[in-house]
């Protein structure tokens, strides 16, 4: 939900998440490679604003394409 915030409409926007993102849990396994052994690092302080650690949920690669396909 946008609120209306958006430069794109909400129907677009889904659009482009179900074409970029595999959203079932073997698709997200995957994608952020869940089952490397990483998350002890983050079990104290956790993970927010910290830069000694490599997160692939933090990774922003698909950004630039998403823009592009947007028309941004």
């Amino acid at each position: 939900e946008t609120f209306g915030t958006g430069k794109i409409s909400e129907d677009k926007i889904a659009e482009l998440v179900r074409k970029n993102f595999s959203l079932s849990p073997t698709g997200i396994i995957r994608e952020l490679d869940l089952l490397r052994p990483i998350y002890k690092q983050t079990a104290a302080y956790g993970h927010f604003g910290r830069t000694d650690v490599d997160l692939p949920w933090e990774h922003t690669e698909k950004a630039a394409t998403l823009r592009e396909q947007a028309g941004l």
